[in-house]
């Protein structure tokens, strides 16, 4: 058995955290995580991307998107991907630690589930997401039993959410991905 986790990243990925690029907050930011996603499903992946800057200089730290097939790792959401990375390239498991700025997790589609524990473990303190979960599961992805209110959670915990960021946007990526005839990831449903 190996005792390495590996994956490779695509190389729209690698270049994406290679540049040293600073974008300033909303618009622009998820522009680049929709490009980010649009990137993936040309590349086979999912269509989930997500980023995390800091969030007053604007600095990209991670880019991350969904290799949940390519990998063979469930947990390869883009959420996943690009909190893995902010959090090595700090060389700290918590992007909220005292010595480092705010961090903001740019995501295109609201967390699942998943997704939803490791933004509150992670340490940022700013989530921005583009379409709902109501966008997602309508076009057959399984977002798992969120809490109803998981934005008023976020934000007890001290997480600031921006919603709806470009949703129109970010629903599109979803609709082409789907149009396309790309392949649903669903958790097994109880019986």
């Amino acid at each position: 058995m190996s005792t390495a986790l590996e994956f490779e990243l695509p190389d729209f990925l690698v270049r994406a955290n290679a540049r040293e690029l600073f974008l300033p907050p909303g618009d622009e930011r998820m522009r680049f995580v929709l490009d980010l996603a649009r990137e993936n499903v040309a590349a086979g992946g999912g269509p989930f991307a997500a980023a995390v800057f800091e969030h007053a200089s604007g600095r990209l730290l991670a880019a991350g998107a969904n290799r949940v097939v390519s990998s063979g790792y469930s947990c390869a959401h883009a959420e996943m991907i690009a909190l893995t990375l902010a959090q090595r390239r700090l060389r700290h498991y918590d992007l909220g630690a005292a010595s480092f700025p705010t961090c903001e997790l740019v995501s295109s589609a609201e967390p699942c589930l998943m997704c939803l524990g490791a933004v509150l473990w992670s340490g940022v303190r700013i989530l921005s997401v583009g379409a709902r979960g109501e966008d997602v599961t309508a076009q057959g992805f399984d977002e798992g039993p969120k809490p109803a209110d998981w934005v008023g959670e976020l934000r007890h915990r001290g997480i600031e959410v921006h919603g709806d960021v470009l949703r129109d946007e970010a629903r599109e990526v979803l609709r082409a991905y789907q149009a396309a005839g790309g392949p649903i990831y669903n958790a097994r449903r109880a019986t």
